[in-house]
């Protein structure tokens, strides 16, 4: 999805302007891959704009900087006020996506990284839905890749690693080539991993299940954990279990969740409809209590968010 500018983008406790905040080609991070990131929103509310869950994003930027090894600058509270600030300075009253990044910059060359400047930035600008209005609405088609998710022992999968994401970009490559909207990712056992970017649930006779988090290469997400919360808040039972092609085949229901993605409906999955092929009944209360826990329609989730 292209990118809308906004005025400043905070880098290294300074705001720039959008059009300068630049990196020298020969920064670390550009050729090796070693860095970490995090995808965040910020959604209108009644009481003015909130980040959804901020603390428990730059928690996890946090770990995943100690699992490279990369000395974070900063604190977890001061990237979430770094955040808030930057949310206010660019005057994103409607919301809007966020990209927090800590990369090694100019002035060291070769594989090791320990000795490359540690910087950090954060981004934010208006941003629709990932996979669409129809997508969140309807349903997304889906296949499964024939591209691997990491093993565990060739990545860290509990980071969100910048060079990690080839792997999902050539996953989603493959899936927009061959006419579907996002791509479901196996680990190297054949179980179900993830999708690109985005956990999966299935519902089976009432019942939601979700992979365990980290098994087989699965990042363990925000937005999936918020879902879990919420579904049993809703009086529906939640089982991580282990799930393998056939089960979404043969699924009642399926949805995707992710910070960039929200809660959208599976269509279908390598052209096998999942249910009656429109979004249940159940995907389509979990993603409406969703959206009005994130637009502070819902108090007892008012402490998943962070006002701006």
């Amino acid at each position: 999805m292209p990118i809308t500018p906004t005025k400043k983008i905070w880098m290294d406790g300074e705001f720039v302007d959008w059009e300068n905040a630049t990196t020298h080609v020969l920064s670390h991070t550009l050729h090796y891959g070693m860095g970490a990131f995090e995808g965040v929103r910020a959604y209108k509310t009644p009481a003015g704009p909130a980040i959804f869950r901020l603390r428990e994003h730059m928690e996890r930027l946090a770990r995943s900087c100690k699992v490279l090894m990369i000395d974070l600058p900063y604190s977890v509270d001061e990237l979430c006020a770094a955040a808030l600030e930057t949310v206010r300075v660019n005057e994103l009253t409607d919301g809007c996506y966020m990209r927090p990044l800590v990369y090694l910059g100019y002035g060291e060359m070769g594989i090791y990284h320990r000795n490359s400047k540690v910087q950090t930035v954060i981004a934010a600008w208006p941003w629709g839905a990932y996979l669409g209005d129809h997508g969140l609405e309807n349903g997304v088609r889906m296949m499964i890749s024939s591209w691997t998710r990491h093993s565990a022992t060739s990545m860290p999968t509990a980071s969100k690693t910048v060079g990690g994401y080839v792997n999902s970009s050539l996953a989603k490559d493959e899936a927009l080539r061959a006419g579907y909207d996002e791509a479901i990712m196996l680990g190297q056992d054949g179980r179900i991993s993830e999708c690109t970017g985005e956990n999966l649930f299935i519902v089976r006779d009432g019942l939601l299940i979700t992979p365990p988090p980290s098994e087989a290469g699965a990042l363990r997400g925000i937005t999936q954990a918020s879902i879990v919360t919420i579904a049993r808040d809703l009086g529906y039972d939640v089982s991580f279990e282990v799930l393998r092609r056939d089960d979404l085949y043969l699924a009642d229901e399926a949805f995707l969740t992710g910070t960039a993605a929200e809660v959208v409906p599976l269509h279908s999955v390598d052209d096998r409809v999942v249910g009656s092929g429109t979004p249940g009944p159940i995907t389509k209360h979990v993603q409406s209590t969703y959206f009005a826990a994130v637009r502070g329609e819902l108090p007892q989730y008012e402490s998943w968010l962070s006002r701006a």
